[in-house]
């Protein structure tokens, strides 16, 4: 694996979230690096500038080619650093895989268009277009929860619009990018386009606020993100900061796939997915019929080894999260929640929590979660359940199961949600479809084509035909 920057000799270790074991340890720099890896980002924006559009397209290619051959390894890689099934790990590297595909395609397809200046009273002698150029040098800071298809969705766009790339990977789960840029290498990328730095949060605050960097794209929480904000200066940013997902369940919606659904979208990856079904607002007349399916199928869930192709919930990313996670159930149950099933621990093991008659006021209630824990809630009626599922600050997704096509577009146009889901959970996220948040901290949309805009800028070009025929 082709290291990270490194100007000294301090590592620091990377845990395995279900044994605890240390399985590598990862060259970490401290802020006095800024300055080299700042050179180094200059470096690579001249060589990424250096690329044609035909070989920015075949790196892409190639190293999709190449993370497809790997596709086993990769997904060990991501169960042993991130604690995701093996199940969840391989679907993971098959989306990364499409994921650079798809900045391939964008490379050949989005270079700009022609402008029709002569149809303008006055610009009848010119013509002309623009091209979508480079910012320069972007920094992609990313979480642990996806960490090889999140850091695609960032490299990708960004080397396709020929940028260069610092690349500040989760703490917990680095090798996965690192293995992603040591495949981007073989396939021709120049070594010094995407820098990987590893470090604390006071490299990532000098690299945000560095004017080298044109713009900042992260994935990550709110206060993160809010600080980010604060000290970026004036560059572009995008950033993804979680949700707390609703999905809605009207009384003729086919309540076995919703449940099936559900569980699914509430559980894959124990929870840590910011599209994650997180609150379940139910019609009254099924609810105890949903709730029922529902805790049922949850407690057939097998938790445990990730490694194992049975396992359904790994464990959670570390045992303080869990812990975290116990503990704020257990805060709502004391505000007169009903515990329905899970909430048990071992180390960073946590059983799936269902909750009911969570009190608004509460943190599970009004906060993302980001672990395996759901809240039902039966609702009055469907406006009811609109003004419920809009209740919170910040949205990225939202679904509803309903069999009636007035009500599920009735749906889709009140609901305040980056995407809405009809008859599917809220987790569904495809890689070619925008993907952002509406309300509080949505900054920007992901998605090959729309990240490759963010991370480009137009160029016109004006010719005035002098001494042309009128």
């Amino acid at each position: 694996m082709r290291p990270a920057v490194e100007l000294g000799t301090d590592t620091a270790p990377v845990r395995n979230p279900f044994t605890g074991e240390i399985i590598a340890s990862v060259p970490v720099v401290d802020v006095t690096a800024i300055g080299s890896i700042l050179q180094q980002a200059r470096c690579g924006r001249r060589a990424a500038a250096s690329l044609s559009r035909a070989a920015r397209a075949s790196i892409l290619e190639r190293a999709s080619h190449l993370v497809e051959r790997g596709a086993e390894s990769f997904a060990r890689l991501i169960v042993s650093e991130a604690g995701k099934t093996i199940t969840q790990a391989r679907k993971e590297v098959s989306r990364a895989v499409n994921t650079l595909s798809l900045s391939a395609a964008e490379v050949r397809r989005n270079a700009g268009e022609v402008i029709p200046f002569d149809s303008y009273a006055g610009s009848e002698q010119r013509q002309g277009w623009f091209t979508r150029e480079p910012l320069g040098i972007i920094a992609a800071i990313t979480p642990f929860n996806d960490p090889l298809n999140l850091v695609a969705h960032k490299l990708g766009p960004a080397i396709a619009g020929g940028n260069a790339v610092i690349l500040k990977p989760s703490a917990l789960t680095p090798l996965s990018a690192m293995r992603l840029v040591d495949a981007l290498v073989e396939a021709g990328l120049p070594e010094e386009v995407v820098t990987v730095v590893n470090g604390d949060a006071e490299i990532a605050a000098a690299i945000v606020a560095a004017p080298d960097v044109r713009m900042v794209s992260f994935t990550g929480g709110f206060a993160t993100g809010e600080a980010i904000s604060r000290s970026a200066g004036l560059k572009k940013l995008a950033m993804d900061l979680g949700g707390n997902a609703p999905v809605i369940v009207m009384e003729d919606a086919d309540l076995d796939e919703a449940v099936s659904s559900c569980v699914s979208g509430a559980f894959w990856a124990a929870g840590q997915n910011c599209i994650g079904t997180q609150r379940i607002l139910i019609a009254r007349e099924v609810y105890a019929r949903f709730r029922d399916g529902f805790v049922n199928r949850t407690k057939l869930l097998h938790v445990g080894d990730p490694l194992d192709d049975i396992t359904d919930v790994g464990p959670m990313i570390t045992p303080e999260a869990a812990l975290a996670t116990q503990a704020k159930v257990d805060a709502a149950v004391g505000q007169g929640a009903t515990l329905l099933c899970g909430n048990d621990l071992d180390r960073s093991v946590y059983t799936p929590a269902v909750l009911e008659g969570v009190p608004a006021t509460s943190s599970i209630w009004q906060e993302e979660a980001f672990a395996p824990v759901v809240v039902l809630q039966p609702v009055e009626s469907f406006e009811d359940a609109i003004e419920q599922a809009n209740a919170i600050d910040y949205s990225l997704h939202a679904g509803i199961f309903t069999s009636s096509l007035d009500r599920a577009l009735t749906a889709a146009r009140l609901l305040e949600a980056g995407g809405v889901m009809i008859n599917d959970s809220s987790d569904y996220r495809f890689d070619a479809m925008p993907f952002g948040g509406f309300k509080y901290g949505s900054m920007g949309r992901e998605g090959v084509r729309f990240a490759f805009e963010e991370m480009t800028q137009p160029k016109v070009l004006c010719i005035n035909r002098l001494g042309s025929a009128s």
